[in-house]
């Protein structure tokens, strides 16, 4: 079984040491490293979503409140918005280096700060799946696009809201400039110099698939499959339907909250407009794409569908329907492109890119290989 595994890794490991020196290759500050960076946000945040719709079978049309959830955090926790938060001026700081110790505001170390983003949304997670217990199919997708909207009409008019002596959020204005990752031994990340955010964000990635690895092949990826396939009949089995709908729920959004924090440090600044009901499609889209419940294909459609949403639509194929006599450029009728993908993947492959049967398949196969007496017990018995 170990050969099996150690087999099965080694190109894994293969695609990861090339993944791990490719910015040595492009410039520091340049847009394709850019590009880079917010592709591996979009893995982590397609592998969360997964968890959710791919797993455990549960519609989910507002994963972005999860998103906003844990930017928020970051923008609580590492910037200036809470500035009355200690008499002087001089705020409050944990673990934090001397550059932003004595400003104004809350300051908490990155690490520290995605923690929090873990646990608010963690918790937001388990609050929107507890509507959904008794419902099913359409229903579930209506109670979480309206959680969605009502997260961004909340940090759209959180101005109004007074809280703390302050306000919820700055509104349309946004909140910013929120702290840039700052890790001991390492220091504070540059801003032009885009090869440590890379490098952190491959980090999540990783972290990211190793979790959802062992959560597939784990007791509650067994129950979330078996929910997803047939949930009365798991229900019949002894498996805690109540329990099992709000770890998925929350563990998806654990991810979401872990991007939502990294992308805020990255770009420094966070607003209600990066949290439209779009960008839910935009990732739902990735998991559909790539094959619902199946890793490598949700990695493969995250880095796709980047590759089309950051490069392809606003520098190469912008300008193709005034080639035509069409006044207008692709990447403003993005969403309507990736619903557009979105039937016709229903229509011609609704498996998706890489079938998540076909990989459980191959795991088997590879199980059997390795262990050829115990299968034949097991086909014994089960005959018997």
């Amino acid at each position: 079984m170990s050969r099996v595994r150690g087999a099965a890794l080694r190109p894994v490991v293969a695609v990861f040491a090339l993944a791990a020196v490719a910015p040595l290759f492009f410039s520091a500050g340049g847009e394709v490293l850019n590009n880079m960076v917010l592709a591996a946000v979009y893995i982590v945040m397609a592998l969360g979503l997964n968890v959710i719709v791919g797993f455990a079978g549960l519609l989910d049309l507002g994963y972005v409140a999860f998103f906003a959830i844990g930017a928020y955090t970051a923008a609580y926790f590492a910037s200036g918005f809470w500035s009355n938060a200690a008499s002087g001026g001089h705020g409050v700081a944990v673990l934090v280096s001397d550059s932003v110790a004595g400003a104004p505001g809350i300051h908490v170390n990155f690490l520290l700060v995605l923690a929090l983003a873990v646990a608010a949304t963690s918790l937001a997670g388990v609050v929107i799946g507890i509507p959904t217990l008794r419902l099913r199919g359409d229903y579930i997708a209506i109670v979480t696009l309206a959680f969605g909207e009502i997260i961004g009409r909340v940090v759209t008019n959180g101005r109004d809201i007074e809280l703390f002596g302050g306000t919820l959020t700055s509104g349309p204005i946004g909140i910013g400039p929120i702290d840039r990752i700052d890790l001991p031994l390492i220091g504070r990340f540059a801003v032009l110099n885009l090869r440590p955010w890379y490098w952190f964000a491959l980090a999540l990635v990783a972290l990211a698939l190793l979790v959802s690895v062992h959560l597939r092949d784990s007791r509650i990826g067994r129950a979330w499959t078996a929910m997803r396939d047939d949930e009365e009949a798991a229900a019949f089995a002894g498996i805690a339907v109540v329990r099992t709908k709000l770890l998925a729920y929350g563990t998806g959004a654990a991810f979401g909250g872990v991007s939502g924090a990294f992308f805020a440090s990255f770009l420094g600044i966070v607003n209600p407009g990066q949290f439209e009901f779009s960008f839910s499609i935009f990732i739902f889209t990735m998991v559909v794409l790539g094959g619902l419940g199946s890793i490598p294909g949700v990695v493969i459609g995250a880095i796709l569908l980047s590759v089309l949403n950051n490069y392809l639509l606003p520098d190469v194929l912008f300008d193709l329907p005034r080639k035509v006599g069409l006044e207008f450029d692709l990447s403003a009728i993005s969403s309507g492109i990736y619903g557009a993908f979105l039937v016709v993947l229903m229509l011609l492959r609704p498996q998706g890119l890489v079938p998540a049967s076909r990989v459980a398949e191959r795991r088997a196969t590879l199980r059997a290989t390795a262990h050829p007496r115990a299968t034949s017990r097991r086909f014994v018995q089960g005959s018997t």
